[in-house]
């Protein structure tokens, strides 16, 4: 899979934008922006939406050359959930990447311990979860809670939300989010 950080750094200079002005236009600061464009720091799937909004693309737009390249299947092995944004600490799994209209984002979320994805990030969509391992710290809007095992969420995402591995071990969740934003 291509590097996140050289393709928007291509259509950001494409633009003719420099980093602090996509910084302003997006709401996600330069040092950040700076960080995905060298593959220093993956983006939260959050983080890539507003930078891709203030280009003027979509998830999906910027990953197109990714989906059709997949035949599509209905069935989808552990190796071939494709990876959106691993980091060192967090790994984003898209399960049904190909599959045409795809009406949801179904992701396998892995946080090492201490992971966190940052500041508080909303957009406009739903999400679901469920705690498939370990403990996760979930804000959303002004409230907080630790989810384990078996313990889900299901919020508006236009409320600004933040997840955070509480556990002395890797937790892992299995979300869904609709619109897909990817």
């Amino acid at each position: 899979m291509p590097k996140i950080g050289g393709k928007l750094r291509e259509m950001r200079r494409r633009r003719d934008l420099g980093v602090r002005e996509l910084a302003a236009r997006s709401g996600i600061s330069h040092s950040t922006i700076s960080l995905i464009e060298r593959d220093k720091m993956s983006p939260s799937i959050d983080t890539l939406s507003a930078v891709l909004d203030a280009l003027g693309t979509t998830l999906p737009g910027f990953f197109s050359d990714l989906q059709s390249s997949l035949p599509y299947t209905p069935f989808y092995s552990a190796d071939e959930l494709v990876e959106i944004g691993k980091v060192e600490t967090i790994s984003y799994r898209v399960i049904g990447l190909n599959h045409p209209n795809r009406q949801l984002l179904m992701l396998h979320e892995t946080y090492a311990i201490g992971a966190d994805t940052g500041e508080a990030f909303a957009h406009a969509a739903q999400e679901a979860g469920m705690v498939i391992s370990g403990a996760v710290e979930v804000t959303v809007g002004g409230q907080k809670k630790i989810l384990r095992k078996g313990d889900g969420y299901y919020f508006d995402s236009r409320l600004p939300h933040r997840f955070r591995n509480v556990s002395e071990e890797k937790s892992e969740i299995l979300s869904a989010i609709t619109p897909p934003t990817y």
